[in-house]
């Protein structure tokens, strides 16, 4: 999306109307491509945002805690049975015969917390070929389209930070055999930070510090880049969401995206049982008669504690990020304003003299948009529970839990258990690792090996 271009005396202009001037007040040590750099940033601000983000600071600083979350019930899931799934399962396969599902990658994250450089979907999890966090990803997706015959077409949102450097990834891996034609890079929104005073923070003379406007930002980057429109052309009306952390998903699955469309639902999500009370998975709760999300952070103890009358967490089932859309509501939803959550952080600033300073406390609020507030919106919202050991195992540390170390045993356990079921066992010090666009499914395995021995036709 193209911005206007600003001379000095327009953005001073426009500066001192908001009162934030001084974001122009180094202008006479710069350089002409840091001047540009500041221009074009100024040009990218939404104001109106910025005064919702002043706003919201003023709330957060004298808020109470919300006296809802207190009361919350956890929303009612689903987890049918095997003829239950079977059905759904072709309704979804139907769709995708149709061509009318869309993937939507979440990927504008760097592998810094992981000691890499580069894109975080770069990140090499294959076991064998140390393959990235993209390819298998992209080979489900190829799979896909031998299964059905119709592309899912993959939308990507890439950030600022690493939006070259994920291209250039996906160049240098021939796209991993997914159709250029098919695949859809957007960039996330940037917002600046403010200080305590509502005031804009500048990073250096030059710079104003920018962050990206979290997760509940895809659709409005969606809709500003063409994506929305992209979708409808291509006959689009469902649009399955995840992260590019979790290589153990099941992209697309047939019966989750047939129990949405039976349901009618604007938005579906997976949830999972909880590894243990404190792990740090939102829950999807009932709170004023409509669905919203409580992060674990706003649970208190007793909450994260509470037990049933059997023995199971009352909040028993988190989140994991991976959501069914309707394009329908997705595109009205674009057009609207999302809810702003406020985090104080440590932001590097430039002080009186030009001197850029990394603070050792928190010196001033973040601003984010987060793709659950979309749930309230929503007519009819579906919670439908998984085997996280068949679906989830993200890369988010570098040691312990959800580790490289733990996602790649995970890959191989599911391997390992497709091979058991087609009479196949590999014992548990020899490595292995399957192309998911050879086979994703057991019965495909099954089908693959007896085809590479010449006993298919």
């Amino acid at each position: 999306m193209m911005q206007k271009e600003l001379t000095f005396d327009q953005a001073l202009s426009v500066l001192t109307q908001h009162g934030q001037n001084h974001v122009l007040q180094f202008w006479d040590q710069l350089s002409a491509t840091e001047r540009s750099t500041l221009l074009a940033q100024v040009a990218a601000i939404d104001f109106d945002v910025l005064a919702r983000m002043a706003d919201e600071l003023k709330t957060h600083l004298t808020a109470t805690p919300d006296a809802s979350v207190a009361t919350a019930v956890p929303a009612p899931v689903v987890d049918p049975d095997a003829d239950s799934r079977a059905s759904a399962a072709a309704s979804g396969e139907a769709a995708l015969r149709d061509g009318r599902i869309a993937a939507l990658l979440v990927a504008g994250g760097q592998g810094s917390r992981l000691g890499f450089e580069g894109p975080k979907g770069a990140y090499p999890v294959g076991p064998l070929s140390n393959a990235s966090l993209f390819y298998f990803h992209a080979r489900k997706i190829v799979a896909l389209k031998q299964r059905y015959g119709q592309p899912v077409p993959l939308y990507i949102m890439t950030s600022d930070t690493n939006d070259a450097a994920t291209r250039q990834f996906f160049t240098d891996n021939n796209n991993f055999g997914l159709d250029p034609a098919d695949i859809f890079f957007f960039t996330q929104g940037m917002w600046p930070a403010l200080d305590e005073n509502g005031k804009v923070i500048l990073e250096t003379p030059g710079r104003i510090f920018m962050s990206p406007d979290g997760h509940g930002g895809t659709i409005s980057a969606l809709a500003a880049n063409g994506g929305i429109a992209d979708m409808h052309r291509r006959g689009i009306d469902t649009i399955f969401y995840f992260q590019v952390d979790n290589p153990l998903i099941e992209i697309a699955d047939p019966a989750f995206i047939g129990l949405h469309l039976e349901q009618k639902a604007d938005i579906s999500v997976k949830v999972c049982a909880k590894r243990d009370p404190q792990e740090g998975l939102g829950v999807v709760v009932i709170s004023n008669g409509k669905h919203a999300m409580v992060e674990y952070t706003e649970l208190s103890d007793d909450q994260k504690q509470r037990r049933t009358a059997n023995g199971e967490l009352y909040f028993k089932y988190g989140s994991v990020a991976i959501h069914l859309f309707s394009l329908e509501f997705i595109a009205r939803e674009a057009a609207g304003d999302m809810p702003l959550h406020v985090a104080h952080k440590k932001i590097p600033y430039c002080d009186a003299n030009g001197t850029t300073q990394k603070p050792d406390t928190n010196n001033g609020y973040k601003f984010e948009k987060f793709i659950f507030d979309l749930l309230p919106d929503a007519d009819k919202v579906l919670c439908l529970a998984f085997d996280r050991e068949e679906e989830f195992a993200p890369v988010k540390n570098s040691t312990g839990n959800d580790s490289p170390a733990t996602c790649r045993a995970a890959l191989q356990a599911k391997w390992r258990r497709w091979l058991q079921q087609i009479g196949i066992t590999i014992p548990e010090d020899i490595p292995i690792e399957i192309d998911p666009a050879y086979a994703n499914y057991p019965e495909e395995l099954r089908k693959g090996l007896l085809l590479h021995k010449g006993e298919l036709p």
